[in-house]
């Protein structure tokens, strides 16, 4: 009715805004651009391009399953990512994070396990590193590498 036909294939970007709360899980196939609150999980096929980004004013109840994450908000729930996750200056993170690449600014912060996943292997099949990582005073002076590990809190189970 409002496309161009019924096999329209062009990418799209949703929008949750910022005086939006959903509740209830979310799946999605392109784009997800969260600025309000989603209390729920959130899907995206593992083969897929899809990327979600939780601004710095979203917040995000749930578990994140995507293959693509840019956190720069708050997120309640693990992140399982088979392509890379962003983690900005605001990321807040109370969860585990499963990733295949990562990056994280000074800043970010993670309550959680950063658990690598390998692309053969599936988020729950990985294995956690049980050794907390830590930088010391002039190791976190020398390096900015340093100062994002010493500001990130990994936890043993």
């Amino acid at each position: 009715m409002f496309g161009r036909g019924k096999n329209n294939t062009e990418a799209g970007i949703t929008l949750i805004a910022n005086n939006c709360e959903v509740a209830g899980d979310v799946s999605f196939t392109d784009q997800l651009l969260v600025n309000g609150v989603v209390k729920g999980n959130i899907y995206a096929r593992e083969d897929s391009k899809a990327t979600i980004t939780v601004s710095e004013k979203g917040r995000v109840e749930g578990d994140i399953r995507v293959p693509n994450v840019v956190v720069n908000g708050r997120v309640s729930g693990d992140i399982h990512s088979s392509r890379n996750v962003e983690l900005a200056a605001k990321a807040e993170v109370d969860g585990n994070v499963y990733y295949n690449l990562i990056e994280m600014v000074m800043g970010s912060r993670v309550e959680g396990n950063l658990v690598h996943v390998q692309d053969e292997q599936r988020p729950g099949e990985a294995e956690v590193a049980r050794e907390p990582v830590e930088a010391t005073g002039s190791e976190a002076e020398s390096t900015g590498a340093a100062v994002q590990v010493a500001r990130v809190k990994v936890s043993s189970a």
